[in-house]
């Protein structure tokens, strides 16, 4: 087993921001569940990486989670043995402890600005936050309308998929792989990757490092969310617990399917989202649509695609317009924190949870 693992909780869609953080903040989960809150520039993400560094150093496996906003960012850190994580509690993705103290507690980083003189900054505050939010909502806008020419295309792929052979093929890799009996438990359920100011930015180190066994679905058409279903359902009727990733854009569908008891993992590949790494296996599904099919809509398949991606590098170009104006907000406040005063109530954390080890 790995000792560093690297997800994303929240990713960026045609449908808005999706968000996994309430499937993973579920206080039965947790001994321990720090809520950091403050706001921009304030040292999140360098406390979380402090303690993640310094769990590793102790030996402990570390799971990483990315901000979708900016994939250099930390959105979470998470130490599974000893039930613990740190967690940003801030929008988009706002976490309040449900049994505080017993479960979950607030970690306040806000007391260490400077008030006062952050007031002296008030209308250029004010200014960047909107311009971050309006860059986000001009980058949704252009990912749905992406994510529309997409799901046309996907449709009429759908007309010549021969079902009959998918199924089989599917069946096919069941038996010969879901052999015995899992440990039992729970999925967990994270994102692999998202469309970031950085581009497309898929964590297929992960897959490699908890499933030496990997499966590429070669799939063009977003056809292999029947596949990976019920590949699920037949993992967990045998007790294999599953990391589950959904698809960023159709969140109810499975993307990508870990099962680290197997050492043994399915993976979507296409372009924006090219595994390229080692494969026991490359499923070809594009090849289950009956060719007349893919020949009678190649006219529109082209336009699908060319028009999809003109709207998504619109997207993509939003994505870096909100990243530059994020970066303006924090350099206003980066001069009015009290970074000693952070580093201090990171250690202070970090030994408590060195407690629970």
């Amino acid at each position: 087993m790995t000792s560093t693992t690297h997800f994303f909780l929240g990713a960026n869609s045609g449908q808005g921001f999706q968000t996994l953080f309430p499937r993973f903040c579920r206080p039965e989960d947790f001994h321990d569940l720090l809520v950091l809150k403050g706001g921009p520039g304030v040292g999140k993400s360098t406390l979380m990486r402090t303690i993640g560094k310094a769990m590793e150093e102790r030996g402990e496996e570390v799971e990483y989670l990315y901000c979708s906003g900016d994939p250099q960012s930390l959105d979470g850190v998470h130490i599974p043995r000893i039930r613990t994580a740190i967690v940003d509690g801030t929008a988009p993705h706002v976490i309040e402890p449900q049994y505080p103290a017993a479960a979950g507690r607030y970690v306040n980083l806000g007391q260490f600005y400077d008030i006062a003189a952050l007031k002296k900054s008030r209308s250029d505050i004010i200014r960047c936050t909107n311009a971050v939010s309006a860059a986000y909502q001009r980058a949704y806008r252009a990912l749905g309308a992406a994510r529309q020419m997409s799901d046309s295309a996907a449709a009429l792929m759908r007309e010549g998929l021969d079902a009959g052979k998918l199924l089989r093929r599917t069946d096919g890799i069941i038996g010969r792989e879901l052999r015995g009996k899992g440990n039992g438990g729970g999925d967990a359920c994270r994102f692999l990757g998202s469309l970031t100011c950085q581009g497309p930015v898929w964590r297929f180190d992960s897959v490699q490092a908890l499933c030496p066994k990997v499966y590429q679905l070669q799939d063009t058409y977003g056809l292999a969310a029947s596949v990976i279903l019920r590949l699920h359902a037949a993992a967990a009727a045998r007790g294999f617990r599953a990391v589950v990733c959904p698809d960023p854009e159709h969140v109810e569908q499975m993307q990508h399917l870990l099962l680290p008891e197997l050492g043994l993992a399915f993976v979507t590949s296409r372009e924006g989202m090219a595994y390229t790494g080692p494969a026991y296996r490359r499923v070809r599904l594009d090849a289950m649509v009956d060719p007349a099919c893919i020949k009678r809509y190649k006219a529109r398949l082209r336009f699908s695609a060319r028009v999809s991606a003109a709207l998504r590098e619109e997207g993509l170009d939003a994505l870096r317009e909100a990243k530059a104006a994020h970066d303006q907000l924090e350099a206003l406040y980066h001069p009015h924190v009290d970074f000693a005063g952070v580093q201090q109530l990171a250690r202070e954390e970090l030994e408590r949870i060195e407690s629970y080890l």
